[in-house]
Parts: structure tokens; sequence; C-alpha cells
């Protein structure tokens, strides 16, 4: 819980709520300077909060043509938080699901790694 008594959780609950409005200034107030973010098929892992989010303004180049979140559930508490979320783009209608691991120290996110299958990633662009 953060000094608010919030739950890392709903942290992360948050975090997506912010994805969801185009807010990157409030996604990137719960992670750490030193955060790391890591993506399936990405070359270079992401270093600092400062390059995430400055990544996020190219948000779109990063995902599949069409993709959207269909529903979020929240697994664990504490250090370590996973959220699964389904998905679907225009190369996949059927949708698919992926997972998301977020690392915690204190309240923070230290580290944000997306579990994704690669093959059929690949496929939707």
């Amino acid at each position: 819980m953060d000094a608010t008594g919030i739950s890392t959780a709903a942290i992360v609950a948050r975090g997506w709520d912010a994805v969801a409005r185009g807010d990157w200034e409030a996604l990137v107030a719960d992670y750490t300077e030193d955060m790391v973010f890591v993506m399936p098929g990405q070359d270079d892992v992401l270093t600092g909060r400062a390059a995430f989010r400055a990544a996020l303004d190219g948000l779109g180049a990063l995902l599949p043509g069409g993709f959207a979140i269909d529903g979020i559930r929240q697994i664990g508490e504490g250090a370590e938080v996973v959220s699964v979320l389904d998905w679907h783009c225009d190369r996949l209608p059927g949708g698919s699901q992926l997972a998301v691991l977020f690392r915690f120290k204190g309240d923070k996110v230290v580290e944000e790694r997306w579990f994704v299958d690669t093959e059929q990633w690949k496929a939707a662009f």
C-alpha cells in the first residue's frame, strides 16, 4: 500500500485508467526514475522514466493497427502485480490475451514487462 493506503493492484488499475485517457503524466507519476520497461519484440529495453515517457508519445507505432483492450484483470498484490489483458486488433479480430508484470519498489513501479505470444504479436502487424 502507498502512503494514502491504496494497494499496488489499485495503483496498476489507476495506471490503466490513465492509459485509457491518454494521460501520460498521471501514468508515469507512479513509476520510479530508474524504472525499466520491456515489451516483446523490442531490440532495446527502455530504462528510466524519461525514456518511458518519451516512448508513450509514439505508443501508436508500438501497437498493431486497431489495437484495443477489451478487459483487464489484476492478479497479485504487494511487490508484484500482473495484469491480464483481453485485446483485439484489425488483423486478430477474434482477440487474444497478454500479461503485464508490474514490479514495485514501495508504492512505485520499478519494472513493467509485457508477456505476449510473440508469433501472434508479429502476425498482428
